[in-house]
Formats: structure tokens, sequence, C-alpha cells
């Protein structure tokens, strides 16, 4: 489908993705009535309010205050603080597949996401299938790449139904098309009401770090509507 909004290459800048994939959790990757084995897994709560080191602002530093009657500023001692550890960074290459041992997650065939020619982003029209987002960074580059998925069907669980039950620690590896691996760690999962999104704290600056968000729906079943009324958020960082 034709898109009217263009938002650049899939190395696109940050204010960008942030812009079209509050599209996607405002409710394009909307899940089915379930008719398997219950309602799927949803975050612990502490995962979810935790807030994080990486999303927090940067303290100001204050101003060295000087001696009593001093007419200049005392010489600054040498800092002996070392500089920034962005971590380990990828150049480009999309993903092929997904894999998340602990959940159960083994998906190959990721598929583009793209906008609409309502400026929303698609979600994959195939059930068994994650997509993510091109027009952002690829898994492994700087910035956060999101991959996505539905949580369930009419026919019951789909790839991301166990994403709330994902913990702090669990590794998540996603091959390359170039044979490369990106290789995260899982920070935290939160669960967010699509209605009161931080869209600033999920797709926001990774200072530096190389980056995933797995997205996909959570919390109650609105009936009356057909789509869960959150959205899961796991929040990952490159190792290797």
């Amino acid at each position: 489908m034709s898109t009217s909004t263009r938002f650049g290459d899939r190395r696109g800048t940050i204010a960008a993705a942030v812009t079209a994939l509050l599209l996607l959790v405002g409710g394009v990757l909307v899940a089915k009535a379930l008719t398997g084995p219950g309602a799927p897994p949803q975050p612990d709560r502490a995962q979810g309010t935790q807030a994080t080191q990486d999303a927090a602002p940067t303290p100001g530093r204050s101003a060295t205050s000087r001696p009593t009657g001093s007419s200049t500023p005392s010489p600054a001692a040498p800092s002996s603080t070392p500089g920034p550890d962005f971590g380990p960074i990828m150049g480009p290459s999309s993903p092929v597949s997904l894999v998340i041992p602990s959940i159960g997650v083994r998906t190959s065939g990721l598929v583009d996401l793209k906008v609409d020619r309502n400026g929303k982003l698609e979600a994959p029209t195939d059930f068994a299938k994650a997509g993510w987002y091109a027009a952002g960074p690829t898994p492994g580059e700087f910035g956060p790449a999101v991959i996505g998925a539905h949580v369930d069907s009419k026919s019951g669980p789909a790839v991301f139904y166990r994403l709330g039950s994902l913990k702090k620690g669990a590794e998540v590896s996603v091959l390359r098309r170039d044979g490369s691996t990106a290789r995260f760690v899982v920070d935290r999962v939160a669960r967010y009401s699509k209605a009161d999104f931080p869209t600033a704290t999920v797709y926001g600056d990774t200072k530096g770090r190389a980056e995933l968000r797995l997205i996909t729906c959570g919390g109650a079943f609105d009936q009356s509507t057909g789509h869960y009324v959150d959205n899961i958020v796991a929040f990952a960082h490159l190792t290797s």
C-alpha cells in the first residue's frame, strides 16, 4: 500500500521514527478475540513501573564554587572519569529472523513494516510472522530498532503471545541479512495504555547505544472494539 508520508531511508532520524512509531503503538497491532488457552501473560508490575537510567535525563553539572576572596577560580583537577561507553554498534543490515529462547520465539522471514496512505504503520498480514519498522535503524545500528508482531488471533496465540512474560536479562538474537547476528539483552518489559503512551521513553534518544524494542498488544481486551487497550514493550540493548 502506498504511503502519503515520507520518512527517509531505513536509517532515518530518530524524530521521524518517533512520529511513525507512535502510530504503531496507537493501535495498529491490534489482536482478535482469543479462543485459545486464555489471556496472554502480562509484565510484572515492578518491571513496568521501574524508571530506567537510559530514559532519565542526564543531570546538569553544578558550578564549582570559589573560595571567599579569591579573584580567580582554582585550577580544576585532571579528570579521571573515563569517557562514555556506548557499547557495540553494527553497520546496517536488515533482519531476517528473530530468536527469544526464554519465551519460545523462533520466527524467520521478518517482513518490512511501512506506513500506509493514512500515515499508519502496517501490521504483519501473517499472524505467524514478525515485522520490523524498515524506515528506522536496523537491529544493531545506533538508535531504537523496532520489531512488532501480533499477540494472538482468532485461532490462538501469535508470535508475541508470551512477550509479557519476558524477564530482565533474557537474550534476544536477530539474524541479519549479511550473515551477522545482533545479540541483545533485555533491560525491562513494560505495559502502557495506548491512550497515554510515553513516546519519548520508548522511542527517544538511546544515548549512543544500539537498542531494540519488541512491541505487541496487551492489557484487557475490549470486546466492543475488538482491540487490546494496552501495548507491551520490551527494551533491550546490543551486547555483541
